[in-house]
């Protein structure tokens, strides 16, 4: 998860209520126009979502304070209450979802297959598999952050996003960096050379390289 990037957001959020505050002569905001309360709340509610998930107890609680109150506006000050909840148990790092948590377990065991048949000298089979779990993890990322991971052709085809383009956008939007993004390119091109039959255009060595690399970008960046 790239905290800082999603704090920032928070706080892009609180900053603007705080600005609210210091122009409103009530608490609830209520002399304000509407539409500049509800714009705000529903920005609030989209981070709550995206961040927390749509099943933590962050998410849950929204829900619940629009069951008793459909308008938006009416929930400014609590769903901002709910924002900055978030965002400080961000900072002091208590999120880590349970899918996060099943995801990163499952993509382990897929390199752990990868590092066994690399180990028994079946570099081209290791790194396919190595591949294609950092695929997989990518496609996570892209639902975790709101990307799109389907492409509408101009037929009105969908089809899947090649994992260059999702690994682009990514880091285009800070889920990670520019530094990963590189890796992930080089990983990528090692991965189709195995997948193609390249067999001689890499070395065990490489792909014990690309095993590690990937369990150690999976830990950092989790889905």
């Amino acid at each position: 998860m790239n905290v800082e990037y999603f704090e920032a957001q928070l706080t892009s959020i609180l900053a603007e209520f705080a600005a609210f505050q210091a122009k409103s002569k009530h608490d609830d905001l209520s002399d304000l126009p509407k539409n500049d309360r509800q714009a705000l709340v529903t920005k609030a509610i989209a981070a709550i979502h995206r961040i927390g998930g749509n099943n933590s107890t962050y998410a849950r609680e929204v829900d619940r304070l629009l069951k008793k109150l459909d308008h938006l506006h009416l929930h400014t000050s609590s769903i901002m209450g709910v924002v900055a909840a978030l965002r400080d148990d961000l900072k002091a790092g208590y999120i880590r979802s349970l899918v996060e948590i099943v995801h990163s377990e499952v993509f382990g065991d897929f390199l752990e297959m990868a590092q066994h048949l690399c180990d028994a000298a079946y570099k081209d089979a290791a790194a396919v598999i190595a591949g294609s779990t950092l695929e997989s993890h990518l496609r996570s990322l892209c639902h975790k952050a709101g990307i799109p991971i389907e492409l509408i052709k101009a037929d009105g085809d969908v089809v899947a996003k090649k994992a260059e383009a999702m690994n682009s956008e990514l880091a285009t939007a800070t889920v990670y960096s520019k530094l990963d993004q590189k890796s992930v390119t080089a990983w990528f091109d090692l991965r189709n050379k195995a997948a193609h039959g390249k067999y001689d255009e890499y070395k065990q060595e490489q792909v014990v390289l690309l095993i590690s690399g990937v369990r150690d970008f999976i830990v950092r960046n989790p889905a």
